[in-house]
């Protein structure tokens, strides 16, 4: 064999190997195990639960507990959402969850930026209203 059939071997079997790990790890091509900031696994009952779901739920599929914790009370990579009824009201909440880069002026969001570095809070302005209301609501009745 020539060294161009052996590198071809080769990486056709790297490629092999890795397509049989891939499946069974159980991914999907273009997802990975845990997902980002606000991005959900497609579910085949996706908009009904979203329609029927509370607010607590919607949060966890949005993947708000990634960033913020199981018990939304902060991590080191984002802030606390216990007690936002200090800041916002129900409309300014969802605007923010809707386009959070419109927000980031503020002195608060200033102080963040220097705490959670190179940490993005995703914009869900995709995502439908009456969830993000849901979402709302649910965070500001957390104390």
């Amino acid at each position: 064999m020539t060294k161009t059939q052996i590198w071809s071997a080769a990486f056709l079997g790297i490629f092999v190997i890795l397509f049989f790990l891939q499946k069974l790890a159980g991914t999907e091509y273009g997802s990975s195990p845990s997902m980002g900031m606000g991005e959900s696994q497609s579910q085949p009952n996706e908009t009904m639960a979203s329609s029927n779901a509370t607010g607590e739920v919607l949060a966890k599929q949005f993947n708000c507990i990634t960033c913020h914790g199981v018990d939304l009370k902060g991590t080191n990579m984002a802030p606390v959402l216990v007690g936002l009824s200090a800041f916002y009201d129900r409309d300014k909440l969802i605007n923010y969850l809707r386009s959070p880069n419109d927000y980031m002026e503020q002195d608060r969001f200033k102080e963040y930026k220097g705490k959670f570095k190179n940490i993005v809070m995703p914009a869900y302005g995709n995502k439908d209203v009456k969830d993000l209301g849901k979402i709302a609501d649910y965070l500001l009745g957390l104390n």
